[in-house]
């Protein structure tokens, strides 16, 4: 007997790279994202990711790039020095916010949930349950990507991803180097946070082949 399709929502994501992982494994899945999806379909929500999360309607969600800003180690600075034009109670604000939306997608009532976040610094930290697990850290060359971005998944329900294609990272001062670290090197603009938040499709196929085959045999 065939096992049935998965019901997937794919939240905080607009390059639809995610989404299409799993369409094309056959699963029923979304997109959502306050902004439109870059290409057009018409299985995107155009929402709050919050706003989709009702008991029993979907089998998995993938939160891939929710604002993290104010989560991170690379943001903590903000909390003691705002940037020039902000207060520090807008900065304790959005970071409220941001641990609010990581609760509830890490909460929500489906039975499995990935949650891209990276590292918190220990403010974001004491602002969620003492229990909460580390995240898996991955990188695109883990899964044939010749590319530099460690990614921090936070599961529950869901195995940690293997590996499907290891390369070898070039050695530091070459050009392949900068070649792999173009995510990070991208240059100042407005679509820079579009460049550096993208999945790449070697992880998007690992989601989709791994996650959906697991979760496909759990409602089996």
């Amino acid at each position: 007997m065939t096992a049935p399709a998965l019901r997937v929502l794919i939240g905080c994501e607009t390059s639809g790279v995610v989404r299409r992982a799993f369409l094309d494994r056959g699963h029923d899945a979304w997109s959502c994202d306050i902004l439109p999806a870059e290409d057009g379909s018409n299985r995107h929500y155009q929402c709050d990711v919050r706003d989709l999360l009702q008991p029993g309607r979907w089998d998995l969600l993938a939160v891939m790039h929710p604002p993290c800003t104010r989560l991170c180690n690379s943001g903590v600075r903000w909390l003691s020095a705002p940037p020039r034009g902000r207060t520090l109670d807008e900065m304790w604000a959005e970071l409220d916010e941001g641990v609010d939306l990581f609760r509830a997608c890490l909460e929500a009532p489906i039975p499995r949930v990935a949650v891209e976040n990276p590292v918190m610094h220990r403010h974001a930290r004491e602002r969620l349950p003492a229990d909460l697990p580390k995240p898996q850290i991955v990188q695109p060359w883990w899964f044939g990507d010749p590319a530099f971005k460690a990614t921090g998944l936070y599961l529950r329900g869901l195995p940690p991803l293997a590996a499907t294609d290891r390369l070898t990272p070039p050695a530091k001062g070459t050009e392949a180097h900068k070649r792999w670290s173009a995510v990070h090197r991208a240059s100042p603009g407005p679509d820079r946070w579009r460049i550096r938040s993208r999945t790449f499709d070697g992880i998007a196929a690992a989601m989709a082949d791994q996650w959906g085959g697991y979760a496909m045999r759990k409602v089996a």
